[in-house]
């Protein structure tokens, strides 16, 4: 390479288009990509003690030089499953990878947790357009990232009475961080749902503020036990100079805006830096399809 084309490449990464980006210089075709990995069950506490995430993040190194074909092609979802003792059912997820994500091996990504509404399941978010608005957002310019979109089965019953937040932290994101690559920190990964899913994300989102940097709540109107008292007491837990970022929006005809006005309150009262947003709509899936670009671009916007 020239020292003319070295000081664009140069110039493209400190305009922060990011090392995974392909470079547009080269038009280097880099043929084949890997077979998907087939995944064991994991090892947990609910069946043996697994490793806890680490804070320390994983260098992204910049990557070999390769063919727009694999990034106009966009990225890639595809439904895994875990065996889990404490599940009478797999859990099921689906992951979305960026474009390039074969052909970039160097590379690793933040990661998006999204959590469906009840009576839904993990399809919903791409249902919603989650893949296709992640695709338009990375072609213009986000840093790449990764979504994982895991199935709730018993959507019905209370956090003291469901495993999925332990399943989640426990099992699910270590499984994620030893197959994918990914930035481990909480910085890069960040947990969002939209009606019971985010109350999950909220939920667990402050419960385990030392996981995530992000929190969005689409629609939520919080689990009868995560009332103002628990969520204060969860508040007062976290450093201020630790406290993830947060996102709150709701329709104006939604028929759960009250208990998403109060939650809200609850972080205006002890003065939680927090982006809110009253639009226009309803608790349907109408609603979350015409926001989920703009809840996608929050998520990434300090990635």
């Amino acid at each position: 390479m020239n020292r003319g084309l070295i000081l664009i490449f140069s110039l493209i990464l400190i305009l922060g288009l990011g090392a995974c980006y392909p470079s547009e210089i080269h038009a280097e075709v880099v043929a084949g990509s890997p077979t998907p990995e087939l995944y064991a069950s994991p090892t947990s506490k609910l069946d043996t003690p697994s490793p806890t995430p680490t804070d320390t993040p994983t260098p992204t190194q910049t990557p070999h030089p390769t063919a727009l074909t694999c990034w106009a092609a966009g990225g890639r979802v595809e439904q895994n499953q875990l065996i889990i003792k404490a599940l009478s059912n797999p859990l099921i997820f689906q992951v979305y990878t960026p474009p390039c994500y074969d052909q970039q091996p160097n590379c690793s990504y933040p990661v998006l947790y999204l959590i469906h509404g009840q009576t839904y399941t993990d399809a919903q978010w791409i249902r919603l357009g989650a893949s296709e608005a992640a695709d338009v957002l990375i072609a213009g310019g986000v840093s790449p990232f990764i979504i994982v979109m895991p199935r709730e089965e018993n959507d019905r019953i209370l956090p003291s009475e469901n495993p999925f937040d332990e399943i989640l932290i426990e099992v699910l994101i270590p499984h994620i961080d030893r197959n994918y690559r990914t930035l481990t920190d909480r910085e890069h990964r960040a947990i969002g749902g939209l009606s019971r899913g985010g109350n999950w994300a909220v939920h667990l989102g402050l419960s385990r503020w030392d996981l995530f940097g992000s929190i969005g709540g689409h629609s939520t109107p919080a689990f009868a036990t995560d009332g103002p008292p628990q969520i204060r007491a969860w508040l007062e837990t976290i450093p201020f100079e630790q406290l993830p970022r947060i996102y709150l929006d709701t329709g104006d005809g939604d028929r759960w805006k009250e208990n998403t006005l109060r939650l809200e309150a609850v972080l205006t009262e002890e003065s939680i830096p927090h982006e809110w947003h009253l639009f226009t709509g309803y608790h349907n899936e109408h609603y979350w399809s015409s926001h989920v670009k703009d809840y996608l671009q929050w998520y990434a916007q300090e990635w």
